[in-house]
């Protein structure tokens, strides 16, 4: 079982809810009663999807979810702190050595790239090991 987003268990019970029924009125009284929080939701699916996919990707799909605003500009800030180590943790997971030719270098950048990482935390995986420096930026 995991969280649900409220426009995902709308459109779950939409498809069967009867003519008269109100859809609504049901999300708001589950909001209500706190059993339906986009709060939690949101946390629950960063927590998940952050482990293996980047900045992007996972806005992407909290976006796609119907979390807007505030809520998403802290979630936003939360993920950038954390991306470079994500996407070398990452780049260790599946390569683990640093390119040899321009060729692998261009996969293991692909690779991160489709994953949703910024270009700057792909430069900073592909070197392999962290960089401090770049705290002092």
């Amino acid at each position: 079982m995991r969280e649900h987003s409220r426009l995902e268990l709308g459109r779950k019970l939409s498809r069967y809810a009867e003519e008269g029924d109100d859809v609504e009125a049901l999300l708001d009284f589950l909001e209500k009663n706190n059993w339906l929080s986009q709060e939690r939701f949101a946390e629950s699916l960063v927590h998940r999807r952050a482990g293996r996919y980047g900045n992007s990707r996972v806005l992407a799909e909290l976006q796609q979810h119907g979390v807007k605003g505030e809520e998403l500009d802290e979630l936003k800030s939360g993920l950038k702190e954390t991306e470079t180590a994500r996407a070398r943790e990452v780049w260790r997971r599946k390569f683990n050595r640093v390119a040899q030719d321009a060729e692998e270098r261009s996969k293991q950048m692909r690779f991160l790239m489709a994953r949703g990482f910024s270009s700057d935390a792909v430069r900073a995986a592909l070197q392999g090991a962290p960089d401090d420096e770049d705290d002092y930026e």
